[in-house]
């Protein structure tokens, strides 16, 4: 399992009361992240790409979240906080940031030559799937 404080790292959460524990950051994904997490996330992972952002939140709703609430929703924080777990999992066992983008952005033939980045925004399951990859990596099995 990852570290959780890792996780808030890449959110943008260190440091703030009740993410210490995975039940923290749970209620914090539940009672809605900051919108600026999400745009952390979409500045690490593609840098160069504006619109990035609107693959995890769609442009109207984004405005709206970021002239309102400020917050995600719940369904929302999770995808941010999904491809912040493969995110954090992927500089480890690349050791760039650089070659991580180049990992999950890349199809990848254990994916069906899907790209990993486009299998963790779809679903829970595809997130675990590309975990599998880096953690086959990290540990030394194939993938």
């Amino acid at each position: 399992m990852l570290a959780i404080a890792n996780v808030a790292d890449v959110l943008g959460l260190p440091g703030r009361e009740g993410v210490k524990s995975p039940f923290g950051l749970i209620t914090r994904i539940e009672d809605g992240l900051p919108v600026d997490a999400l745009e952390r996330i979409a500045r690490l992972l593609a840098p160069t790409d504006t619109q990035f952002k609107y693959r995890l939140v769609p442009r109207a709703t984004f405005e709206r979240r970021k002239r309102a609430a400020f917050r995600l929703s719940s369904e929302e924080g999770m995808r941010v906080a999904r491809l912040a777990r493969v995110w954090n999992l992927s500089v480890e066992v690349w050791g760039s940031e650089e070659e991580a983008r180049n990992f999950l952005f890349r199809p990848h033939a254990m994916l069906e030559d899907r790209r990993p980045v486009d299998v963790v925004i779809q679903s829970e399951i595809g997130a675990e799937l590309v975990l599998d990859i880096l953690q086959g990596l990290k540990y030394g099995s194939a993938a």
